[in-house]
C-alpha cells in the first residue's frame, strides 16, 4: 500500500512536493509509522522502482511461453508486459522522471534491471525474425522502438477501447518482426 499510495503522490506533485506526512495520510498512518518501513523517501523512492522493474521481469521470463514458437513467445512477453504497465502508470512515471534522484549504487542497480528487461526482449526479437541474427545492427533500434510502442500506451490506450490488451501487444510486437497486419 506504501508503495501504491506513494507512487500516485510522487507522479502527481513530484518527489520533492511529497512529503513524508502526505504520504503517511494517503495510507491512513503516522509519519512515525512510516518510518517504522523505510528511513526516507529516497529509500522508498528506489523501493518503488526496483519492486516495478522485478514485477515486469517476473511477468516478462521467457519460460512462461517455452514450448511456443518464437514469434508466440514474443507476443506472449509483449502481452504479459502491457498488463503489467495496466495498473502501473504511476510507477512508471516516477521511474521514467525520478531515477537521477537516486545515488549512483542505486541507479546502477536500476539501470541493471532495465538493462535485463531490455536484453529479454532483444533476445526475443531477434529469435522471432524471419531471419533469426541476420540484422545485428537493427535488433537495438527495433527493440527499442517495441519499448516506445508499449511504454507509452498508457497515455491513449483505453481498456474500453477498439482493441484489447493482448490485440495491441500482437499488432505493436508484429510490426517489429515484419508479420502481417491481423
Amino acid at each position: 500500500m506504501i508503495l501504491e499510495r506513494s507512487a500516485h503522490l510522487f507522479a502527481s506533485l513530484g518527489f520533492d512536493r511529497a512529503s513524508i506526512n502526505m504520504i503517511a495520510k494517503a495510507c491512513g498512518t503516522s509519519k512515525a509509522l512510516f518510518y517504522h518501513y523505510y528511513t526516507d523517501k529516497q529509500q522508498l523512492l528506489f523501493d518503488l522502482i526496483e519492486t516495478h522493474l522485478q514485477e515486469l521481469l517476473i511477468a516478462t521470463d521467457p519460460t512462461q511461453w517455452s514450448g511456443l514458437t518464437a514469434q508466440e513467445t514474443l507476443y506472449g512477453m509483449t502481452e504479459a508486459l502491457l498488463n503489467a504497465y495496466r495498473d502501473a502508470n504511476a510507477k512508471h512515471k516516477v521511474q521514467l522522471n525520478h531515477m537521477d534522484l537516486l545515488d549512483p549504487e542505486q541507479q546502477d542497480t536500476i539501470r541493471t534491471m532495465e538493462r535485463a528487461l531490455v536484453s529479454r526482449f532483444s533476445d526475443a526479437i531477434n529469435a522471432a525474425l524471419p531471419s533469426p541474427g541476420s540484422s545485428p545492427m537493427l535488433l537495438k533500434p527495433l527493440t527499442m522502438s517495441l519499448f516506445a510502442m508499449l511504454n507509452w500506451a498508457y497515455t491513449w490506450f483505453k481498456e474500453d477501447g477498439p482493441m484489447s490488451r493482448a490485440d495491441y501487444a500482437r499488432l505493436a510486437a508484429g510490426r517489429i518482426i515484419g508479420a502481417p497486419l491481423p
